[in-house]
């Protein structure tokens, strides 16, 4: 086993003879050395949650693997792989008449020695899910690093452009999300990460064309955002019959299923979330679709939900109002109304009696709560700010109806339009040392990112002709981030102080300033996104203008990119989203997104296994310390990951690496808060409750609706809480307990103990 130790060379506290032992102890008649490479990656792994430093020897060893096993294919350079992926099928004509064009340029540009930034687990993630292979005997075709540059080719328009998103890529400091990474330089190019479809008109033909359209977005992209107002709730009259409609719920079956049966025998899941006003007359009906106490019968299993919410609503929340519900059937002219339009007209539908019944407005709060408790779906989005705020609703007209799969982007749409999103994510680790966060690198990763996202929109295979035309029209990307965590970690931050929100704050600013000045350079060179005179920018009104609270550090910067705008207007409609990111994070070896670790342990799964990492930053500073022992070990693996009781280790480690389960939410609310007037979509925020009462979450999502927030995802929450073993039905004392706890949560949010 030479390569083992070859490959440990240099690493602290690897010792390679307890892999090479366990290798050799249990070799077999007739393996080769390809099975004993692989037997010595599994070992070396296995390693990782006792020291860090393993996971290192396994990446080693693993690229060594992958090289050996593409040169066994027939290529030793990336111009051959590229030659032997058109020859399979894989890659297309035009790809492979570029790389032969610019073959010598692009072979020099190969740095196998990057190789060496990768940890284990993303390596193996390249490995297994994303490298070109062979369509019968399943080999590799191409290296890690003939991958990022195949990527990059794909999204180039000279070598010189590949060059500099290679550089990106090669070092971990930007991902482009999965469906690039996946297709770039492929037959089919299906670059795009997110669809939003409006809701279907009230007619069978709409209804169907949706599921048409849904259909073949799950089959060549799999993520997508529906929304579903428009359609007449249960009990309502059908015109020229004496039937009444069975409402909304059959019809998100049907929908449910139609993705089913495209995931059937897929490479890659689709999935769907269905968004619904919370004034639909089908919102308790719709609320049940996920819930674990409801009929079979009337379950989706492939379809989120997320609540549409007005602030009306939540304003008759906080006074425990009264919440009218309406069939869009009768009241057609609210689905496409927000903010004071929206309210004038609800109210005038409320006076002239069309309302199908009325409900307390907390009795309906309360239950979209316990749908969030008992399935962490039924997501709060905010339908008001996200219109008022958005740069594409300028005009009358243009309205945005929901969000995405994952609450991250928000785009206006219509029956006629599909809205895309093409995603990328900046790796703020890579941007960041022990000495602190380098801004002028994040500028400059920011500027090439935004200008490969804009070139992606042009590339993209679209499934949709709906869709091709909104991406075209308004030219949307969403630009986010990863690795938040991880700067905290490497420059001592607790999650909770105010120094972290500050950073946190101060680095969103500088991708929006980046982005809104690489936008404005674009359109002075290829012209503004045809849309641009609806949008707020054309009239001088910035996203960040809509927050008086902003904390802006750099005032003279927004002068400057304003006067740029001016003069040149803006290549893309929306630029920021910041996106959950969890693969392309486990590729780059950072924390996902904004968020803070759920766990000081993780269980990692590949093709070979699954296995434990405990967090390396911990790990180094215990290390430090002198308190990294087999039994602390043995005590984070014993407390899942929390250190909170571990007697050992000191208060300021303890405050450092406190999980998400631990740190209290109101701060991940606020962090969120603070970025909201840099993010012109939205961002994926996930909330963290172990056990959730009606109280804490009540109190929790009216404190973020305050705070501004446009979107929340998933509520995360441990197995089994009491809210999962009662409901209104079979214990009508619940909902009287319920009830007070949700005013006690608004009325009283400061004292309220359910909420602290």
């Amino acid at each position: 086993m030479t390569v083992v130790r070859e490959c440990a060379a240099g690493l602290v506290d690897v010792d390679p003879e307890s892999v090479t032992a366990v290798v050799e102890t249990g070799a077999w008649p007739g393996a080769t050395e390809p099975d004993l490479r692989l037997r010595a990656i599994e070992v070396a792994a296995s390693l990782v949650a006792q020291q860090p430093a393993y996971s290192k020897l396994a990446a080693r060893v693993l690229s060594r693997h992958i090289a050996a096993e593409v040169e066994a294919a027939g290529a030793a350079t990336f111009s051959e792989s590229v030659s032997l992926g058109l020859t399979n099928g894989l890659l297309s004509d035009e790809l492979a008449a570029f790389v032969a064009e610019n073959a010598v340029a692009l072979d020099s540009l190969v740095d196998a020695s990057r190789d060496d930034l990768f940890e284990y687990f993303g390596l193996r993630t390249v490995y297994d899910r994303y490298l070109l292979r062979h369509p019968e005997n399943r080999q590799v075709l191409e290296t890690p690093q003939y991958f990022f540059l195949r990527v990059a080719c794909g999204l180039s328009e000279s070598a010189a452009d590949v060059a500099e998103l290679y550089a990106l890529m090669s070092t971990l400091s930007y991902m482009p999300s999965s469906p690039t990474l996946f297709n770039s330089g492929t037959r089919r190019p299906q670059l795009s990460s997110c669809f939003l479809l409006d809701s279907p008109k009230d007619e069978l033909e709409s209804i169907y064309d949706r599921y048409a359209q849904a259909a073949r977005l799950s089959k060549y992209a799999g993520g997508i955002g529906m929304a579903w107002s428009r359609i007449r709730s249960r009990g309502s009259l059908i015109r020229g019959t004496n039937g009444h409609s069975n409402g909304i719920v059959p019809w998100l079956r049907t929908l449910d299923s139609s993705v089913a049966a495209v995931n059937q025998g897929g490479r890659r899941k689709g999935a769907a979330c269905v968004y619904l006003a919370s004034w639909h007359a089908d919102i308790e009906d719709f609320l049940e679709l996920r819930d674990n106490t409801g009929s079979e019968d009337r379950r989706t299993h492939n379809l989120n939900l997320a609540n549409w919410i007005p602030d009306e609503f939540m304003r008759r929340v906080a006074d425990d109002g009264t919440w009218s519900l309406f069939d869009p059937k009768d009241v057609p002219e609210l689905v496409d109304l927000y903010g004071e339009e929206f309210e004038t007209a609800y109210r005038a539908a409320e006076a002239a009696g069309k309302a199908v019944r009325q409900v307390p407005a907390r009795d309906l709060y309360g239950r979209m709560m316990r749908t969030l408790a008992q399935t962490g779906n039924g997501w709060m989005t905010f339908s008001d700010i996200a219109n008022r705020t958005s740069n594409q609703t300028g005009k009358p007209g243009n309205v945005i109806h929901l969000s995405n799969l994952c609450t991250e982007i928000l785009e206006v749409t219509s029956d006629g339009e599909t809205a895309v999103c093409n995603l990328g994510s900046v790796n703020l680790a890579a941007h960041c040392t022990e000495d602190g966060v380098d801004f002028e690198k994040i500028a400059r990763t920011v500027k090439s990112a935004v200008t490969f996202l804009d070139r992606t929109i042009d590339l993209s295979y679209y499934p949709t002709p709906e869709a091709e035309k909104a991406n075209a029209r308004w030219r949307p990307i969403g630009l986010g981030l990863m690795g938040l965590a991880d700067v905290f970690f490497k420059l001592r931050l607790p999650f909770d102080s105010p120094e972290a929100k500050e950073l946190s704050t101060r680095i969103s600013e500088q991708i929006a300033l980046s982005a809104y000045e690489t936008s404005a350079e674009l359109a002075g060179r290829l012209g503004v996104h045809p849309s641009y005179d609806e949008t707020r920018a054309a009239s001088g009104v910035l996203h960040v203008d809509h927050w008086e609270n902003a904390e802006i550090s750099r005032p003279e910067a927004w002068a400057a990119v304003r006067a740029k705008i001016a003069e040149h207007g803006l290549r893309n409609s929306l630029m920021i989203a910041i996106a959950p990111t969890a693969t392309i994070a486990s590729i780059s070896g950072c924390s996902e997104c904004t968020e803070p670790v759920v766990s000081n342990v993780f269980k990692r799964e590949t093709l070979s296994g699954e296995f434990l990492q405990v967090n390396r930053y911990l790990v180094n500073d215990l290390r430090e310390r002198g308190l990294w022992s087999e039994d602390v070990r043995q005590a984070i693996i014993r407390a899942e990951g929390s250190i909170a009781d571990i007697r050992e280790i000191p208060a300021d480690l303890k405050a450092l690496y406190r999980t998400a389960w631990e740190l209290p939410q109101r701060a991940l609310i606020d962090l969120a808060a603070a970025r909201t007037p840099f993010i012109d979509q939205s961002q994926s925020l996930n909330l963290f409750m172990a056990a959730p009462t009606i109280g804490k979450l009540s109190s929790m999502y009216a404190y973020a609706w305050r705070s501004g927030i446009k979107t929340t995802y998933y509520l995360r929450s441990r197995p089994a809480t009491r809210i999962n073993q009662t409901t209104v039905a079979t214990v009508p004392a619940a909902r009287v307990a319920e009830a007070e706890a949700i005013a006690c949560s608004l009325e009283n949010p400061e004292t309220c103990e359910a909420c602290q």
